[in-house]
């Protein structure tokens, strides 16, 4: 018997090519979880896993995997662990490069 994911999640994984880390959004694939989907059912975070499986299969993203989240106060997905947090940022020695630079 498989575990039911905790919730709300938002689904995350690697761009093939760049490396890059997605975020599963409404219809395609984001590279900002402001904009990823979030999954409120069992259901729902059943079917982002689904859609993820086909796009590694495709050879699109690697490593997919849910994430929990709390939800902040502008409705923008926060992941509950530091790893995933820290994922939605960028690289971190170079501060002036990735995600964190573009806020």
């Amino acid at each position: 018997m498989s575990k039911s994911p905790a919730l709300p999640a938002i689904l995350m994984a690697n761009d093939l090519l760049d490396g890059d880390v997605l975020f599963l959004g409404s219809s395609a694939w984001e590279r900002s979880h402001r904009r990823a989907h979030i999954a409120h059912s069992v259901a729902e975070a059943e079917a982002m896993q689904a859609r993820a499986a086909i796009d590694f299969k495709a050879n699109v993203i690697v490593d997919p995997y849910l994430v929990e989240v709390t939800i902040g106060t502008n409705g923008e997905p926060i992941p509950v662990h530091y790893r995933e947090r820290m994922r939605t940022l960028g690289p971190t020695t170079r501060l002036d490069l990735g995600k964190q630079a573009e806020a």
